[in-house]
């Protein structure tokens, strides 16, 4: 085998590998409220609060209405049922203005959970979720990343994947085992 397929067959094992947050587990989410749609209606979505209540899922995505953040929302919506049976709840964020999150609440989220907005990045930045869209322009958006904060307010899981069905599928596996660890 020449360096050059070498090189190439490291790249793609390295591709396939799921990429890791920032944030790990045991770190501090940083606490933020910032203005959110659930229903098409706009309230304050504070992370403190909603602590209260149980583990949150939060989850960031790069632009709403794109294909793979329409198919995110969906199976996040398809399956709050599942994650409320465990006490969690879900809320997503990305930079679009409210405006455009009221809309999506209702269109791709089906009115199930909210979703804020971060125009100016201050959450995207707070957690290490900001990337570079491959694009001439070099846009910046939120990277597809999702934690699980835990009531005591540290991440307990975390998970940085293109592919957004992922998100759903591991964040609910490890809230019901924590949830299984630490009954109500």
């Amino acid at each position: 085998m020449n360096i050059r397929m070498l090189l190439a067959a490291t790249s793609l094992l390295l591709l396939a590998q799921p990429a890791t947050a920032a944030l790990k587990p045991g770190d501090a989410a940083p606490s933020f409220s910032a203005a959110a749609a659930l229903g098409g209606e706009d309230f304050n979505f504070s992370l403190a609060e909603s602590l209260k209540k149980g583990p949150v899922i939060l989850y960031f995505y790069p632009k709403s209405f794109t294909r793979g953040c329409t198919i995110e929302a969906h199976e996040f919506a398809e399956n709050s049922e599942r994650f409320a049976a465990v006490g969690a709840s879900i809320v997503g964020v990305s930079g679009d203005p409210i405006e455009v999150q009221r809309e999506f609440s209702t269109k791709e989220c089906r009115d199930k959970f909210p979703v804020a907005a971060d125009p100016a990045f201050s959450i995207i930045n707070a957690y290490d979720a900001k990337r570079l869209k491959p694009s001439a322009t070099g846009d910046t958006v939120a990277d597809r990343i999702s934690y699980v904060i835990l009531p005591d307010g540290k991440i307990g899981f975390a998970l940085t994947d293109s592919n957004p069905s992922r998100h759903i599928e591991d964040t609910l596996e490890f809230v019901r085992k924590w949830r299984d660890a630490h009954p109500r």
